[in-house]
């Protein structure tokens, strides 16, 4: 028939096969590629792969051909760290175990797409060009950068529907928080039980280190009484869990770690007889003293300092 034409269907590499749709004036209008893709895609079929390596003598076939670590994996939570998490919440575990097991766990970082560039489409109405992945992070409380990553696809994609998860070590997790800027590592923000971990500990956990929590490191508080007590006034310290290491459930239930600090609690005891002004420039000292020891600094997220008489 003339001046008439039938849907067309396209082959898809899924072997679905989709109408396609014809466009007025005859055939469909180009679209031109992103660049960035039309490099990769010119580089397609070539001696070696998009990072250059040769494709010669590679073996393609069998466990060689896995993409990632991942590949089988069904997007549910690590078992370690859901163990670690029940002990904690039963009161017979400790945070310094959640951070053990995260150690060796897998979890999913969330992706957003971010536009790159714009171009002008019909109508001088704006269409995307082109588009970048982009890792996403929070705001704390306290105004310090934080990154979420999640146990479980279920936990992503019900915190953001939008996001892509992609599977890493939390370790790895953890080095992109550090490059970012991020001093905080949030799990399965929006969940029942939300898990920070705080500098120090996604430090050593980037670095795959162990971590001793700071109100549980006998040398740093060997480092703190020691700073402290070059000031006369100061007879001795104590330390022990400050009032932001625990946190509580979206349930209510309290659970003694996770919490995003202080997490460091010091009790001076100071001798009698100083008034309000000296005790103030006396805790400005000290404190000016642990901020600048690399070991307090490493090791210590944030303090709380509370004062007694040296004879209680």
């Amino acid at each position: 028939m003339h001046g008439h034409q039938e849907p067309q269907e396209q082959q898809n590499g899924d072997g679905a096969r989709r109408p396609g749709r014809e466009h007025a004036g005859g055939a469909t209008p180009s679209r031109e590629l992103p660049g960035h893709i039309a490099a990769a895609l010119a580089k397609a079929g070539g001696l070696t792969d998009s990072a250059g390596r040769p494709w010669a003598g590679r073996d393609l076939s069998g466990d060689a051909a896995k993409i990632h670590n991942f590949d089988d994996d069904d997007g549910t939570a690590d078992r370690g760290y859901l163990a670690a998490i029940g002990e904690l919440l039963s009161g017979t575990g400790a945070e310094a175990n959640v951070v053990a097991a995260l150690a060796t766990a897998r979890v999913f970082v969330p992706v957003v797409a971010q536009l790159a560039q714009e171009a002008e489409g019909v109508g001088g109405l704006h269409a995307d060009k082109e588009a970048d992945m982009a890792l996403v992070t929070l705001k704390a409380p306290d105004g310090r950068k934080a990154m979420p990553v999640f146990t479980s696809v279920a936990a992503l994609e019900a915190w953001h529907p939008e996001a892509r998860p992609v599977a890493v070590y939390a370790a790895r997790a953890a080095l992109s928080a550090v490059s970012e800027g991020a001093e905080l590592l949030v799990l399965d923000p929006g969940s029942e039980v939300t898990f920070v971990v705080r500098r120090p500990a996604m430090w050593s956990l980037a670095q795959q280190r162990d971590w001793t929590p700071s109100y549980l490191d006998d040398e740093l508080e060997s480092t703190l009484s020691s700073l402290a007590v070059r000031h006369s006034a100061v007879r001795r310290i104590q330390t022990m869990p400050g009032a932001g290491v625990a946190t509580a459930t979206a349930s209510g239930r309290t659970m003694p770690g996770g919490g995003a600090g202080p997490e460091l609690s010091v009790i001076l005891y100071l001798e009698d007889g100083l008034d309000a002004a000296g005790v103030q420039s006396l805790v400005t000292a000290v404190n000016a003293d642990w901020a600048r020891n690399e070991l307090c600094a490493e090791r210590v997220d944030s303090i709380e300092v509370k004062l007694r008489r040296a004879a209680e």
